[in-house]
């Protein structure tokens, strides 16, 4: 028996070993009844500071650990209602085919853009958080042009916000002012060089919100 294995029992007992310096003296303490001995001298000595304390059962952190490497999106109230609607009609009738229960509300057109009766028009919307442009009549250019959309605020150069294809173009893009343009340029294909506009316009339209 040493000085220093008294004093590194100690440590094991208190938990303030090194984690590999801990892991090569459990592996001792396996095969040395001498180490054992300091450890129960130890947990001896030591067992008055538990007194004061209660034991309490372990909190379960799984879940908390699921949960932070996992989130789940928030539900709502509505969301948890209409899953526990679904779930206990299925139970009941086996296999059940809801219909819609509600449609999705399209956001506000804020402009449009070409004259009812001309042959190429837009309609602008904003959801919020995006400028979704699409196309309500006529057709994609040829091959070798593009259209694409520009806001122009009063006084100032206009700025493009992208080429329109066969999909709604979505932009993202804080509040539209009310009494801003967007037009539809008809350009080379892949845009307009150097960010100016070069083509004529197709259609235009203010902005009303």
């Amino acid at each position: 028996m040493n000085g220093e294995d008294r004093d590194i029992a100690g440590e094991y007992v208190l938990g303030t070993l090194p984690h590999a310096e801990r892991l090569a003296f459990a592996a001792r303490l396996k095969s040395d009844p001498t180490l054992q001995v300091l450890v129960a001298e130890w947990e001896d000595r030591l067992a008055g500071l538990n007194a004061e304390y209660a034991e309490s059962p372990a909190p379960d952190l799984f879940p908390a650990i699921e949960a932070r490497l996992f989130p789940r999106p928030a539900q709502s109230r509505w969301q948890g209602w209409l899953g526990g609607l679904v779930t206990a009609a299925a139970v009941l009738l086996g296999a059940v085919v809801l219909p819609p229960l509600l449609a999705p509300v399209a956001p506000p057109v804020i402009a449009e853009l070409g004259a009812p009766d001309a042959g190429l028009r837009f309609e602008a919307h904003y959801d919020g958080r995006d400028l979704i442009l699409r196309r309500v009549a006529g057709a994609a250019p040829a091959a070798s042009q593009s259209h694409e959309l520009w806001i122009i605020a009063p006084d100032a150069a206009p700025v493009s916000l992208g080429l329109i294809g066969a999909d709604p173009l979505r932009v993202a893009y804080p509040a539209p002012l009310a009494g801003w343009t967007l037009a539809v340029t008809l350009e080379p294909a892949g845009g307009a060089p150097q960010g100016i506009p070069t083509g004529p316009i197709v259609a235009a339209g203010q902005i009303t919100l």
